[in-house]
């Protein structure tokens, strides 16, 4: 595996010095947010990642060869996805890139690896656009719409009929989840008693709630990413909302409970798997990536660990690294035994999969239930 800068590879080029280093080798890119407001899930990811190319290698690597991992540092901003998967297909000559967490990323880099027709697989861009850029783009994670409707349909569930939202409007993952919350929830009788607004890096949210408590809403939906969650949680229990907060996958992130303390108890999430499940694949998976890292694996982990082991099932099948044969064979994927379930790619190269609904209590999170699709 290399993490690569380019400024370092280009004086290498002008050098000679990196002529056929992927001859017997099989070269994978990866872009992810490794720094920058969205660190935490880009370490995960990435952890997930490298101890799944770190097993395959072991193993004997792919149809002979051992997968060289090159992996790439968005920095969390937007406009460095579209130059880094330039330059891992130009440059590196990846066979299919991995990557990213964050849907706005992702579909910067997708029309790229599109027109070049190499394959891009998504750990967790839950953002349906996503795949509809092509069919080189797959995800091994659910959807925002169905994770929508989990999240209405379980507000409904608790009788929780008056709802507000409070939407991240800079991420497409926000906004998605946030809209397909809305359509389950009205549907299934419920009613948005007030319609809010932030942007990621905002640190001040008294506006929004005050106008949000004026409203009583049994619960607030805050489909955003961890960073600002926690700060919402905690100026939320400040302002005297007790209300329960409810949210996405975008919560997953090392710093939500630092940040938040107490605020988020009580208070519940649609994720992609439970570290607490005791499937052996999912408890073996946690032991070896403890192990390594020394902490326990998020869902952002699970799912950076299953896409390039998806990645790696597909080239077996596919007996080559030919782009369309390779698309072909991720296409096909069926009942894969992942971490984060058994994955189907679906028509629309989305994974079929179920969802699981967590809660926050004693300073961590806890399984309640399982959605199948």
């Amino acid at each position: 595996m290399r993490i690569t800068f380019l400024p370092i590879l280009l004086a290498a080029l002008a050098l000679g010095g990196v002529s056929g280093l992927a001859q017997d080798e099989i070269t994978v890119g990866e872009f992810a947010s490794m720094s920058g407001g969205s660190a935490s899930f880009g370490q995960s990811s990435h952890n997930g990642t490298a101890l799944a190319v770190e097993e395959i290698n072991d193993g004997g690597g792919v149809l002979g060869k051992k997968i060289d991992l090159i992996t790439e540092d968005d920095r969390s901003m937007s406009g460095e996805p579209s130059t880094i998967v330039h330059k891992l297909i130009s440059q590196d000559h990846v066979i299919a890139v991995l990557g990213e967490v964050a849907s706005s990323k992702s579909l910067e880099a997708a029309p790229i690896c599109q027109e070049n027709h190499i394959p891009m697989i998504s750990p967790a861009s839950t953002n349906a656009k996503v795949t509809q850029v092509g069919d080189y783009i797959f995800r091994v994670c659910f959807i925002d719409p169905f994770q929508g409707k989990v999240m209405a349909k379980f507000a409904l569930s608790k009788g929780w009929t008056r709802v507000a939202l409070l939407t991240d409007v800079k991420q497409d993952y926000s906004v998605g989840l946030a809209d397909a919350f809305q359509a389950a929830f009205t549907a299934g009788g419920g009613t948005i008693v007030k319609d809010q607004e932030y942007s990621t890096g905002d640190k001040d949210f008294r506006a929004q709630l005050t106008s949000i408590k004026a409203a009583h809403p049994n619960a607030i939906f805050i489909p955003g990413y961890y960073a600002e969650v926690a700060l919402i949680a905690r100026q939320a229990r400040q302002f005297g909302i007790k209300a329960p907060l409810l949210g996405g996958d975008g919560w997953v992130g090392e710093s939500l409970l630092k940040v938040a303390g107490h605020s988020l108890d009580g208070c519940f999430f649609s994720n992609h798997y439970s570290q607490d499940d005791p499937s052996p694949v999912i408890q073996d998976f946690v032991k070896t990536y403890q192990a390594k890292y020394g902490t326990k694996p998020d869902s952002m982990a699970a799912l950076g660990y299953d896409s390039a082991k998806i990645l790696a099932d597909a080239i077996k099948r596919a007996g080559t690294t030919d782009e369309p044969a390779l698309r072909d064979a991720i296409a096909a994927t069926k009942d894969f035994k992942g971490v984060t379930g058994d994955i189907t790619l679906d028509a629309d190269r989305n994974a079929e999969k179920a969802a699981v609904i967590l809660t926050i209590a004693d300073g961590g999170f806890q399984f309640v239930e399982r959605v199948a699709p």
